[in-house]
């Protein structure tokens, strides 16, 4: 691979294609290698893969990072390496393809469907530690309460992200393509959920506080 400076990358990588074309070359070759170290090294969960797999994945995720490094030869503002740079928005497309794929069957639909939104057995508020009886009533009365509160003071649309984001903890990108709209419509949605949620509790004499000290050990 040709050493080059950062002026030399840009200028290669916007240049005409016999002058393109080797620098794509190269781009690519350093960032199928960079990713293929963070998918074996840094990626306790894929421990379970044969090499090949890792460099098969590496390679095809490779593709996607140079074309998005392509994509924001503009953003580059000199401040490291150009290598340096590159490689780090490779890696960020290598995090997003996996949590992607993680969350490739995953349906919002399932959120609202019969049953509580919040089962207990599922909810990250409950906890491991065992708690005496009285206690142990008082938050499944919370939960209930928080469970009614995001089916009769929200739409569907609000419920659904917000029970996606907050307690299933999906990632963002994800709901957001699910809902057909984007980050920042979404940010404004679960602001307006849970605005609303927060109102209908606090209606209830249910405040922040006294949801938290149920919790507390």
């Amino acid at each position: 691979m040709t050493e080059r400076t950062n002026e030399q990358w840009l200028a290669d990588l916007r240049a005409e294609a016999d002058v393109q074309a080797p620098a794509l070359e190269d781009l690519h070759k350093r960032l199928q290698r960079g990713i293929f170290y963070y998918l074996s090294r840094e990626r306790s969960d894929l421990s379970q893969l044969a090499a090949q797999e890792i460099q098969q994945m590496s390679e095809d995720l490779a593709q996607d990072a140079t074309l998005r490094v392509l994509q924001n030869l503009d953003t580059f503002r000199g401040d490291s390496l150009f290598t340096t740079w590159a490689a780090r928005i490779a890696v960020r497309v290598a995090i997003s393809d996996l949590r992607r794929a993680r969350y490739r069957d995953f349906s919002l639909d399932t959120l609202t469907g019969e049953g509580d939104v919040l089962p207990a057995s599922a909810n990250p508020l409950l906890g491991v530690k065992p708690v005496t009886p009285e206690r142990a009533a008082e938050r499944e009365e919370v939960l209930r309460r928080i469970d009614d509160a995001l089916s009769d003071a929200l739409t569907e649309r609000q419920r659904k992200a917000l029970v996606a984001v907050v307690v299933q903890e999906v990632p963002l990108e994800i709901v957001a393509e699910q809902l057909g709209t984007n980050r920042n419509a979404l940010y404004k949605l679960l602001h307006d959920a849970r605005r609303k949620l927060k109102t209908t509790l606090e209606g209830q004499g249910l405040t922040l506080d006294y949801v938290l000290s149920r919790f507390q050990e």
